[in-house]
């Protein structure tokens, strides 16, 4: 399991296409940029806004929602504790774990 910033649909698919059948598992942890951007404990929302940062995804970058993830994680809905058990449902339910 890894977790990756990957904005572009085209990048998410070559990885995908990298892996055998079904060792490739998107997880697409949804959430708004207003939510972002309020949890934003660095202030890199605010920077990026002002010019500071270049190509920050959301804001100066675009971010392309994923076609077809295996699961959805509604972060701005569920808590941390809910959405680590979700994962683990998936998993069990997949027989992985």
């Amino acid at each position: 399991m890894t977790a990756f910033i990957s904005p572009f649909q085209e990048d998410r698919d070559l990885v995908r296409s990298l892996m055998a059948d079904g060792e490739f598992i998107e997880v697409y942890v949804k959430c708004s940029l207003e939510e972002c951007e309020r949890r934003d404990v660095k202030g890199l929302y605010e920077k990026a806004r002002a010019g500071e940062i270049g190509q920050f995804t959301g804001i100066s970058s675009p971010y392309e929602e994923p076609v077809a993830p295996e699961l959805v994680i509604e972060s701005g809905k569920l808590s941390v504790e809910q959405s680590v058990h979700t994962v683990l449902d998936y998993l069990r339910q997949k027989g992985i774990i």
